[in-house]
């Protein structure tokens, strides 16, 4: 996904963020660059920068942002993200609301929770069913309006609900059914703004003895040590794989892996 930098759509960020900081008690800065907040490490200055670290500020400062009329664009761990060195105009939310709970089989996320933290959490649980998101840099939110996946599996085949904030600014409880899920794809994707927003997700998944699921995770975490740079997505984190291959088989074929252009 790219972002540009939007509309220039006038509006005054100290009162704006002033306001949020009264209202909300939420932390704003202003010109904040946003490169270090995507996996490409690219994207120029946000007019205003909030972080929310749970469901609570998030709901209340998209709720805010959508009353007031305030462009904004709400930011999970910026994988699979393009941003314009122009930066975005308005409000940049970054999401780290990362509460997560078990319910018996059940393991339910908030959308700010690193894919790699699920994992890691239901593990210890000795819940199995998540491991692929051990290779997922996203976060949970990201994953379900993606529904991302890796090592032959994905979110469909996991996921039971999620809870959204649909466009009037209320919570709804979405069965899988209901989300149309396929490929690297989903409701989600052919909404315009305002979108609905994922808040958490719910998962279902199996009993597991918890050191076969860390022997998994541990081939997992071996392959990706051996096939890509330390801290750098596959090419499948931002490629569609065409039918019948890799995006990465292709880019390794055309000999362009580890090409850099400038700082990207």
């Amino acid at each position: 996904m790219t972002l540009a930098d939007g509309p220039e759509a006038a509006f005054d960020a100290i009162a704006a963020g002033t306001y949020i900081q009264r209202r909300y008690g939420i932390k704003t800065s202003r010109d904040e660059p946003l490169a270090r907040f995507t996996t490409m490490r690219v994207g120029g200055p946000a007019d205003l920068f909030a972080s929310v670290h749970n469901a609570f500020e998030l709901r209340a400062l998209v709720r805010h942002a959508r009353s007031s009329g305030l462009p904004h664009v709400v930011l999970g761990r910026g994988s699979d993200l393009v941003i314009s060195d122009r930066g975005i105009r308005g409000l940049v939310i970054q999401d780290r609301a990362e509460g997560s709970r078990f319910e018996g089989e059940q393991y339910t996320a908030e959308a700010g929770v690193p894919m790699a933290r699920a994992a890691t959490e239901t593990q210890h649980a000795g819940l199995s069913g998540l491991e692929f998101g051990l290779a997922i840099p996203g976060s949970v939110g990201g994953a379900v309006w993606a529904n991302a996946g890796a090592d032959g599996s994905d979110i469909a085949g996991v996921l039971v609900s999620a809870r959204v904030l649909d466009a009037a600014g209320v919570e709804a409880v979405l069965p899988v059914e209901a989300l149309r899920l396929s490929y690297r794809d989903s409701r989600f994707k052919d909404q315009t703004d305002p979108a609905e927003l994922v808040l958490e997700a719910t998962f279902r998944l199996t009993l597991a003895d918890p050191d076969t699921i860390k022997s998994r995770l541990d081939d997992i975490r071996r392959w990706r040590q051996a096939h890509q740079p330390l801290g750098i997505p596959s090419a499948g984190s931002y490629f569609r794989n065409p039918d019948g291959d890799s995006a990465g088989r292709l880019i390794d074929a055309a000999g362009l892996k580890g090409t850099r252009i400038g700082g990207a």
